[in-house]
């Protein structure tokens, strides 16, 4: 893996996504949800081609998951990324529901 990228992670509930932008503005990749019933549905991730190796989806999957935890909410995970991260870091095995 190359150096990490600087990313900010945020919740944009408009568009049912959390986005991790670079320090320059741009979103270099997002994880699109949907909730339902107090559970956060994880649909799709998705990390431009251009910022692939540096972090990207591994900080964008820590903090959407942290939030979940800090919301008090429960996730389902249909998105094969998150599914495979979440084995890799079992510390966050408790949010799915």
């Amino acid at each position: 893996m190359s150096e990490l990228a600087e990313v900010t992670v945020q919740d944009n509930a408009a568009r049912g996504r959390y986005e991790a932008s670079t320090e320059s503005g741009v979103v270099a990749g997002f994880a699109e949800y949907r909730d339902r019933d107090g559970v956060r549905v994880f649909t799709h991730t998705e990390v431009d081609d251009a910022f692939e190796g540096q972090g990207i989806g591994s900080a964008l999957v820590r903090a959407a998951l942290e939030d979940v935890r800090e919301r008090g909410l429960q996730a389902r995970v249909k998105c094969p990324f998150i599914r495979s991260w979440i084995e890799k870091h079992p510390e966050y095995a408790d949010l799915q529901d």
